[in-house]
């Protein structure tokens, strides 16, 4: 059992790819293995796609729509991961996030 797990749809959007991003970075940072789980079933934060799931829980977000650093990192931090790493990682997944924010462009109906 991979420690990260995303629940993404195939091909991934917006979400799916940042989640995948977000794994990416907990796995290098906290030397995890983690998995892509590709699923058709549309469950935000739940059983189905976009989910990120940490340790058998799908970590929610606080604001019931996307996952931020600090939702991880407040999860991880209550998991009894070490402070200093949670701080080191939420700052990885902060340049995460900025990147996906300011370079991610959908793929166009056309593309497909």
């Amino acid at each position: 059992m991979n420690p990260v797990k995303v629940i993404s749809q195939q091909p991934p959007g917006g979400r799916c790819t940042l989640y995948a991003r977000y794994a990416d970075a907990i796995a290098e940072m906290l030397d995890w293995s983690h998995a892509i789980v590709h699923d058709e079933c549309r469950d935000a934060h739940g059983e189905g796609f976009p989910s990120l799931w940490i340790h058998d829980t799908a970590i929610q977000p606080a604001d019931g729509a996307i996952l931020t650093p600090e939702d991880i990192c407040d999860w991880l931090r209550h998991q009894d991961v070490d402070a200093r790493r949670a701080d080191a990682l939420q700052l990885r997944l902060q340049a995460v996030l900025d990147d996906f924010l300011e370079n991610w462009k959908p793929e166009s109906p056309a593309a497909k």
